[in-house]
């Protein structure tokens, strides 16, 4: 059974919240497993509707205009009794519905229930969702499983993780044994990615052709959702860009070319197409910034970007059974630079990093460059011998105007510091988390 961190919250907010609760992320990330599995555990009574596989219900949501149309009539067309104050509907797919949140408030106003609300991004009304007043409705975002689950996942014991994460805050070495250990696991995560049918049937078997199965089967599924929930104009063009990602980043500079797709094409034509496939949860941008000083959003250039798979097993799956192979086996002849930035840009988004990239001729180049503890912080990313070698962020370390303290160079090797400088075991990007407090400011009188 696969552990996943945003149980906890499902399970704070099974205890306690009286808002409803939007689970939201992309196709086969777990958000239906996991909803269902906590309530379970909990001894909740619910009721589980899913309006994709009953779409006969749609209109009893449709046409319900009050708490008590929706009661009666669910509970003429499941046979559920509903229990006042105790009862939780967990309505899946809500994309199918789509004033559905229009009247979250009011059903949460009325109290009698409490309602979970779950739904792949695509094809969700995502600017109605947020928009319900805050009073009503919180969001709980799942992703494919980061590294760290997928350790847990292998059955590393929790007294290693603790001796990884106490050596990444201490910026002190891991330990041959460990770290080689790790590095393995890392490679097989590569391949295996962390989608949880893929990690489950991993896990299960360790058959990796089994695995590929799954990963290809959610990769057409992803097509197939293109196809079907956006315009007709614009369908080839996102299957285009998700198709032609894994190519970029196999180029030496990994940053999306247009001429791709289309000699000619330019940013204006293919941005819609960007946003649509970020908002499905199925790719992450990262953006150019001119900069790499505090506020990078306002330095940003977005025709200037990078685009990583949401899943890193889900791109490796795209390059075949020889690269893959080459993987597993830690083959250092074969150049793995774009394979591992997807899974540290994989890492930073799942724990609530927005990324941008920085390149000067002058200075060079920054693969990534982040926001943390309110500082600017640039990341290399080395995955070969000559990891040492990276003038840029020597230059922007130096460079008084942009006051950065801090920068990692993520390596295959254990953990080193020179100076500012942290050279850290890729692995442990799954240790770099948003946990920045904002103050709590007293009232103006």
């Amino acid at each position: 059974m696969l552990k996943r961190k945003a149980e906890e919250r499902i399970r704070d907010w099974i205890e306690g919240s009286k808002k409803a609760l939007l689970v939201s992320g992309a196709r086969q990330v777990g958000k239906t497993y996991s909803i269902r599995k906590c309530l379970t555990e909990v001894g909740c009574n619910y009721l589980e509707i899913n309006l994709i596989e009953q779409p006969e219900l749609i209109p009893v949501f449709e046409r319900s205009m009050s708490v008590d149309d929706l009661r009666v009539n669910l509970s003429a067309a499941t046979g559920y009794s509903f229990a006042k104050g105790e009862s939780i509907l967990f309505i899946d797919e809500i994309q199918e519905v789509k004033d559905i949140v229009t009247r979250i408030k009011f059903w949460v106003d009325e109290g009698s229930f409490r309602y979970i609300l779950s739904g792949s991004l695509l094809g969700i009304e995502l600017k109605g969702l947020r928009s319900a007043p805050v009073g009503y409705l919180e969001e709980i975002k799942m992703y494919p499983l980061d590294f760290e689950e997928f350790l847990i996942a292998s059955s590393v014991n929790e007294d290693v993780l603790e001796h990884l994460r106490r050596c990444f805050e201490e910026s002190k070495p891991v330990g041959e044994l460990i770290h080689d250990k790790i590095m393995k696991h890392f490679h097989r995560y590569l391949v295996v990615g962390g989608m949880p049918d893929a990690v489950r049937e991993y896990v299960e078997s360790g058959d990796i052709s089994k695995v590929t199965i799954i990963q290809q089967n959610i990769r057409e599924l992803y097509k197939l959702d293109f196809t079907k929930y956006e315009a007709e104009d614009k369908k080839l063009m996102i299957i285009s860009v998700y198709e032609t990602m894994p190519s970029q980043l196999l180029k030496q500079n990994r940053r999306f070319n247009y001429a791709d797709i289309k000699k000619g094409l330019r940013f204006e034509k293919l941005e819609s197409s960007f946003l649509w496939l970020t908002s499905a949860g199925v790719v992450i941008p990262t953006y150019n910034a001119t900069e790499p000083r505090a506020s990078l959003s306002q330095n940003q250039k977005s025709s200037l970007l990078k685009l990583y798979s949401s899943d890193v097993g889900l791109l490796t799956a795209s390059y075949g059974n020889a690269l893959r192979t080459k993987i597993l086996v830690a083959d250092d002849k074969v150049n793995l630079g774009g394979i591992y930035e997807n899974a540290v840009a994989q890492e930073l988004n799942t724990h609530g990093f927005q990324s941008w990239f920085y390149n000067s001729h002058k200075n060079g180049e920054l693969d990534f460059v982040i926001e943390e503890d309110n500082e600017v912080v640039p990341i290399e990313v080395k995955s070969g011998k000559d990891y040492y070698v990276h003038s840029a962020i020597p230059k922007a370390i130096n460079n008084p105007e942009y006051e950065i303290n801090k920068a990692y160079v993520f390596t295959n090797y254990d953990v080193e510091t020179d100076g500012k400088i942290v050279y850290l075991p890729v692995y442990m990007a799954m240790f770099i988390n948003d946990d920045t407090i904002l103050p709590v400011l007293d009232p103006i009188i």
